[in-house]
């Protein structure tokens, strides 16, 4: 999917069991392996030639061989595409979605991978159970996902010819907007908003807070974040969203900011400020969902 936002984990290479652990380090050196900021559109590009072989190919044989790294510190981190298992959930999801059934739609399905993640988790006895590394979300994104980050966390890329304004930016031939966080800070901050939802007080009459229904989506976030290696590195990617801003809506978005303040706002016992900088960062990003609608 073009316009879409991605929520990566990117693992030590240190964490994963042999022969991942030797098969991702070779990976990491090798030259022919995508670079960082060329790996998007090759997925993407991977799946389009999917979808344009006649029969179409729904799902992957095999899995993806390719991953996202990442280097900090002197330390190798990797996000596996997991690209055969996304899209079996994503098929499994559509297939089960309210409406008519689709004839002769058919597609391979690991029933015991989708299930691990779907469900709960097995004995062991099978050997691990494959987590999902890389969440996305078409045409716009989940409120939810701003939480582990804060605003200074924030990497702006405008790509050739951009206009430069203050804030973190770098040159890059492509244009992006990233937010990067050490594991352990984004599952304190998730942690702290899901008690600061929790605790937010009733509107006028009972009614309840706008907030408040995110609690469950955001407590989500933290039982994934949860699953994986407390050493790992946590990234928001805003993908091909960036299609559908301009540099300077860009240059001036401060969505992770905003959630912050949202919930600073409940600790504080500032709801006219919670719901000012919620209601501003919804108003964003619904106005950038309405684009799915357009002709």
């Amino acid at each position: 999917m073009t316009y879409a936002a991605y929520l990566r984990i990117y693992e030590p290479v240190a964490a994963f069991h042999e022969p991942d652990r030797s098969r991702w380090a070779a990976y990491a050196v090798s030259p022919a392996r995508p670079r960082r900021r060329d790996a998007l559109a090759a997925e993407q590009a991977e799946a389009l030639r999917r979808a344009i072989t006649a029969p179409a190919l729904m799902v992957p044989e095999q899995e993806s061989e390719h991953a996202y790294v990442r280097r900090t510190g002197g330390v190798t981190y990797i996000c596996p595409w997991q690209t055969r298992l996304r899209c079996q959930l994503s098929y499994r999801r559509m297939l089960s979605a309210p409406g008519p059934a689709r004839p002769g739609l058919a597609w391979p399905c690991d029933e015991r991978a989708v299930t691990a993640i779907a469900g709960p988790a097995d004995d062991g006895a099978s050997g691990p159970a494959p987590r999902l590394c890389i969440l996305a979300s078409a045409w716009t994104v989940p409120l939810a996902w701003f939480v582990p980050f804060a605003g200074a966390e924030r990497c702006v890329a405008l790509g050739p010819g951009g206009a430069r304004s203050a804030g973190a930016q770098t040159a890059s031939a492509t244009r992006a907007l990233l937010y990067t966080t050490p594991m352990s800070r984004a599952r304190r901050r998730v942690a702290r908003g899901v008690a600061a939802l929790h605790e937010l007080a009733p509107g006028p009459g009972g009614a309840e807070p706008v907030p408040v229904r995110a609690e469950g989506e955001l407590a989500e976030v933290g039982r994934w974040l949860a699953s994986f290696h407390p050493y790992s590195l946590v990234e928001l990617d805003y993908g091909g969203l960036v299609q559908l801003l301009s540099d300077d809506a860009l240059s001036n978005d401060q969505s992770a900011a905003e959630i912050r303040a949202a919930i600073d706002g409940v600790a504080r016992g500032q709801p006219e400020l919670t719901m000012a900088m919620y209601q501003r960062a919804h108003a964003r990003w619904r106005s950038v969902a309405e684009y799915e609608m357009a002709n």
